[in-house]
C-alpha cells in the first residue's frame, strides 16, 4: 500500500471512529431515530450534487428500488442501532462490536448466494462469537429495570446493526453490481432518509436540541458519512476491497481513543480480550490471513 493510500487508510478510521463520539454526543438530545435522519439527509445533501456532476443521476432512477433495500440496511436500521446502543455502552465496546460485520456478511452470503467458505473461514466466524462472549460477559442481564439489563439490549441492539450491515453487503452483491460507487453511496443515503422521515417526525424531541448537539449531528452527515464514503470508495478503487476492509481493525481502536480522551471512558482488560478475538476471527473471515478469499466489506461508521 502507497503511502497516500495508507494515509487515506488511517484518515478514514479516524473518522469512521469519530461517528462513535459525534453519536454518543448527540443521541440524548435528539434520540436515534431523528437524528440518524439528520446524519443521512445531510449525507443525501452532500453527494447529490456530486453524483449530478458526474452525470449519473439517472443510475438512480433506473436501480431506485434496489438502493431504497441498501439504503434501509446500510444505513437507517444500522445508524439508529447503533445510536440506540451508545445512549448504554461505551464508543469502544460499540466498535468492537462492529467489528462482527464481515462475518456476517461472510455467513449471510454462504447461506443465500451460495459462498464458498473453507475451514479458516469457518474459524474465523467461530472466534468472532467467541470474542463477543468474552466482550459481553459479566456485563449482560435479564433482569428488567437494571443497568446491566439496558446494556444487554444496547448490546443485542449493536449486534443486530452489524447484521444490516452484513446483509446490505450481499444485497448490494446482489442486486447493485455494475451500480457505480457514487451511485450507490449517494442513492442509498436517499433511500434511507426516505425510510427513516415519518418516524423521525414522529420522533422528532419537543426541545430543540442545543448548538453542540447540532454540530455533532452536522459532523456525522457531511464528515463521518459522505466524506467518509467518498474516502473509502476512492480505497477500493485504487487498493481493492480487501485492503480497504483493514480499516475494521483500526475503527476499535480510534473510537476507544475519541471515547478515552474526550469523553474519559476506560479500555479494560475485557475489551482488549474480545476485541483481540473478534479482530483474529475477522481477519480470518477477510482472507488478511490465511487462504484468500472473496472480497468482503468494511464496517461502516
Amino acid at each position: 500500500m502507497k503511502s497516500r493510500d495508507l494515509t487515506d487508510l488511517l484518515l478514514l478510521a479516524a473518522i469512521w471512529g469519530a461517528s462513535y463520539l459525534f453519536l454518543r454526543l448527540a443521541v440524548p438530545a435528539f434520540g436515534p431515530v431523528a437524528l440518524i435522519e439528520v446524519r443521512v439527509a445531510v449525507a443525501a445533501a452532500v453527494l447529490l450534487p456530486l453524483l449530478a456532476w458526474r452525470g449519473s443521476l439517472a443510475e438512480l432512477r433506473a436501480h431506485a428500488v434496489p438502493l431504497l433495500l441498501v439504503g434501509t440496511f446500510n444505513s437507517a436500521m444500522p445508524f439508529v442501532l447503533l445510536a440506540y446502543g451508545l445512549l448504554h455502552i461505551t464508543t469502544g465496546v460499540a466498535a468492537i462490536l462492529n467489528a462482527m460485520v464481515p462475518l456476517w456478511a461472510a455467513l449471510i452470503g454462504w447461506a443465500w448466494l451460495r459462498d464458498r467458505l473453507g475451514w479458516m473461514q469457518w474459524l474465523g466466524l467461530l472466534l468472532g462469537v467467541l470474542g463477543v462472549v468474552v466482550l459481553v460477559w459479566g456485563r449482560v442481564s435479564l433482569k428488567p429495570g437494571s443497568a446491566a439489563f439496558e446494556a444487554t439490549i444496547a448490546i443485542a441492539a449493536c449486534l443486530a446493526g452489524t447484521v444490516c450491515y452484513g446483509l446490505a453487503a450481499v444485497l448490494a452483491k446482489r442486486l447493485l453490481t455494475g451500480v457505480s460507487a457514487w451511485a450507490t453511496a449517494a442513492g442509498s443515503q436517499v433511500g434511507a432518509t426516505l425510510v427513516l422521515l415519518p418516524f423521525a417526525v414522529l420522533s422528532w424531541p419537543t426541545q430543540m436540541p442545543g448548538a453542540m448537539s447540532w454540530a455533532a449531528a452536522l459532523a456525522l452527515g457531511v464528515l463521518c458519512t459522505a466524506i467518509a464514503y467518498l474516502l473509502y470508495f476512492r480505497l477500493i478503487r485504487r487498493v481493492g476491497p480487501v485492503q480497504a476492509s483493514s480499516v475494521t481493525f483500526l475503527l476499535p481502536v480510534t473510537a476507544s481513543l475519541w471515547g478515552v480522551l474526550l469523553l474519559g471512558e476506560t479500555v479494560t482488560a475485557q475489551m482488549l480480550g474480545g476485541g483481540a478475538i473478534i479482530l483474529a476471527g475477522t481477519a480470518l473471515s477477510l482472507g488478511l490471513v490465511g487462504p484468500a478469499r472473496r472480497n468482503a466489506p468494511a464496517s461502516v461508521g
